[in-house]
């Protein structure tokens, strides 16, 4: 047991250093953090992975972890992780030709994609919550599509936690910066790992020039989801996605 609690602690300092590293060089993060979120590249960031229950889909995600392309490319790079883990049969990418991998650059390749909404509108405007959800879809994984309109504080902690304790499936949350105290509008990320002792939930923000992984409490990532999208119209929230056939 010894061996295999410093086994995990060596592997979660190997992968911090490489969320902290991208190419041989550093990545910045230029914005301090408010007093109720903590980075995951600092000690007690690391002790609450290390203490979770619920971490089956930190090390398939983190070793797919990129930096979204542009400032409203968040979507599309969460959702880019969220396929290679699956291991979904990817497009060739012509710069790692002859080899096949989601990235954000072949991400729209198919027309069921483009249908959806353009790469152009989202390098513009991003995307919404449903629109995530549908362009999951057209890559024929199994896909749950929740507004926090239409959910609650407590059925997204059980949903999602449990989910973070099963391997083989994943969890993108959808909500507001502020509202977590972080600048300053809608974003997307993939959730990594719950902390029960403290109720707190692990982001891989994928806008890792500004911001680390955080762990932030479930009440102020619920209340983050809870705000309206001023283009749909609707609530933020979550989508719970796994392999097969899409249900929503």
């Amino acid at each position: 047991m010894f061996c295999k609690i410093n086994f995990i602690k060596v592997s979660i300092k190997a992968i911090v250093f490489g969320i902290c590293v991208t190419g041989g060089s550093v990545v910045a993060q230029t914005l301090p953090l408010t007093p109720n979120l903590i980075g995951f590249t600092t000690p007690e960031g690391e002790k609450l992975l290390l203490e979770s229950g619920y971490r089956q889909d930190f090390f398939p995600l983190s070793t797919q972890f990129v930096t979204q392309n542009n400032q409203a490319y968040c979507g599309v790079a969460s959702i880019v992780m969220v396929l290679n883990s699956l291991g979904i049969p990817a497009p060739e990418a012509p710069e790692y030709k002859p080899y096949h991998v989601f990235t954000q650059e072949n991400f729209f390749h198919n027309q069921a994609t483009r249908k959806v909404i353009s790469p152009e509108v989202v390098s513009r405007m991003g995307m919404t919550l449903e629109q995530m959800g549908q362009l999951l879809v057209s890559y024929g994984v199994k896909v749950e599509v929740n507004h926090a309109a239409n959910t609650s504080l407590k059925q997204f902690r059980q949903e999602a936690a449990e989910n973070l304790k099963q391997p083989g499936n994943f969890v993108l949350a959808n909500y507001l910066r502020k509202e977590i105290g972080q600048e300053k509008g809608g974003h997307i990320s993939p959730i990594a790992a719950y902390n029960e002792q403290t109720d707190r939930f692990l982001i891989l923000d994928v806008s890792r020039y500004k911001y680390p992984p955080v762990w932030v409490k479930t009440v102020d990532l619920w209340k983050a989801m809870n705000t309206t999208d001023s283009v749909s119209g609707k609530t933020r929230g979550f989508v719970l996605v796994s392999k097969g056939d899409s249900s929503k």
